[in-house]
């Protein structure tokens, strides 16, 4: 069973009734969006869960239009 996040799991139900994340994606969206927008852990790490999701999508919506707009310039 893959590790959960205490601090999601503990206490009760948290907001949105989720009753763990995995840290494994918990790690990897927090590095995602700490690398690219330089907001510090903590910061990332007191985002809601569907907000953090969010913020992973919108930067990766950036990256994809940054990669096809560099490929049409080298076309």
């Amino acid at each position: 069973m893959p590790e959960v996040c205490p601090r999601l799991s503990a206490g009760g139900s948290p907001a949105g009734g989720v009753a763990g994340y995995p840290l494994d994606p918990l790690y990897e969206e927090v590095a995602f969006v700490a690398y690219h927008f330089h907001w510090p852990h903590d910061q990332v790490m007191n985002l809601e869960h569907a907000e953090r999701r969010r913020w992973v999508a919108e930067i990766s919506a950036i990256n994809g239009r940054l990669s096809e707009e560099a490929a049409k310039e080298v076309s």
